[in-house]
């Protein structure tokens, strides 16, 4: 079973009624877990200090989220990325932000202090936020936090992201550390933002061949994304020779989220997640800790997550979802909602070009093998 870290004041990360970011989607899925008869008791975690949060962030930037949220008015926010559309300016976004990093730094402790194994941060997961700017909904960057302090603990970290989008945030705060294994699996940056995450991105100086990435074709399916999947991370984690995996766990490569295009079912997911979880006991001796992240269609992050949650905890996946639960978030859950966890099989019409498609996810991942092979020998 997985520690649960979360506590109540994850809902103040709110950036507005239309952001696609809401924290509406935390209530639906602990609602979810209750519903299905799991009652949860999860570790309040205290919010990280501001020295913490400067662990991994510029102090100028730290000063400017500050200021802002003190209602002072800087004209030159925009060059932190604050005050944007996609991180607008909100009362009290310093200390929701560190509610966010403290939860993900406090799963990453329990580890290093031995008393758990597993943990699951309700939370967090804002991969986006580079060291000097906010970006992509990101504040305050959580896991690179994390992983800050367990490389001050003297542990090597892999780092692993199944987000729809590039986990560019952590790889460039530790691209030239070679304590730090990144390695993520999403939309190829060529269509999707950022628009980084290719595969000539492998690290710098003694971390050369310590950031993999591996970027799919648009409308990637499950069997094409698990192919790749096993291909490289495997292998990776065994070069690397991890203490703790940390798994950045976003829901959008689901095939019916709106900002992308990859086309996972909750099928997929559960089988990622739980080999995950074999991962971590084939390499950090069980040692994962894991946040959550993107993913913008109600319904499915609900559903993806509350996967996520079971597997970690070793119960049973149910079949049906339970009917209070539906009637309670119908608001936002649409007409067109299922009565089941899982998708449907199948889950969608047939998608043109999947052998293509296909063809060249396995040329990306075999050029990225024969560009990593010379530093992982």
């Amino acid at each position: 079973m997985a520690a649960l870290i979360y506590r109540p004041e994850y809902a103040g990360y709110d950036f507005g009624p239309e952001h696609p970011f809401t924290p509406a989607r935390l209530s639906m899925l602990l609602d979810l877990i209750h519903s299905l008869g799991h009652p949860t008791s999860p570790i309040a975690a205290p919010a990280a200090t501001r020295e913490e949060i400067l662990s991994v962030h510029d102090e100028a930037f730290v000063a400017m989220v500050e200021a802002l949220d003190r209602g002072e008015t800087r004209p030159e926010a925009e060059q932190f990325g604050l005050g944007t559309p996609d991180n607008p300016v909100f009362p009290g976004m310093d200390l929701a932000a560190r509610w966010l990093v403290g939860g993900t730094l406090h799963g990453a402790r329990l580890l290093m202090a031995g008393t758990e194994t597993r943990v699951l941060q309700l939370g967090g997961g804002l991969h986006h936020a580079q060291k000097d700017r906010a970006a992509g909904f990101c504040m305050y960057n959580d896991l690179a936090v994390a992983i800050q302090a367990c490389v001050d603990h003297g542990w090597r970290v892999a780092y692993l992201d199944i987000d729809l989008h590039h986990g560019d945030g952590v790889q460039s705060l530790f691209y030239g550390n070679d304590r730090v294994l990144t390695i993520s699996l999403h939309e190829t940056g060529h269509y999707l933002y950022p628009g980084t995450g290719h595969i000539q991105e492998l690290g710098t100086g003694p971390a050369r061949g310590l950031s993999v990435n591996v970027p799919l074709e648009p409308f990637t399916e499950a069997e094409s994304y698990l192919e790749a999947f096993e291909a490289v991370v495997p292998r990776a984690l065994a070069e690397f020779s991890p203490h703790i995996l940390v798994v950045q766990a976003g829901a959008d490569a689901h095939f019916a989220d709106p900002l992308g295009d990859l086309a996972l079912t909750t099928q997929t997911f559960q089988a990622l997640h739980r080999r995950i979880l074999d991962l971590a006991e084939a390499h950090t001796q069980g040692r994962v800790l894991v946040t959550l992240g993107g993913g913008y269609e109600a319904q499915v992050v609900a559903r993806v997550w509350t996967i996520l949650y079971l597997t970690l905890m070793d119960l049973p996946i149910p079949e049906a979802l339970p009917q209070d639960w539906l009637d309670r978030w119908q608001h936002l859950l649409g007409a067109d909602v299922g009565r089941t966890l899982h998708d449907p099989t199948p889950a969608y019409p047939e998608l043109p070009g999947r052998a293509e498609r296909n063809r060249r996810n396995q040329d990306v991942v075999g050029r990225l093998l024969d560009s990593l092979v010379r530093y992982w020998l």
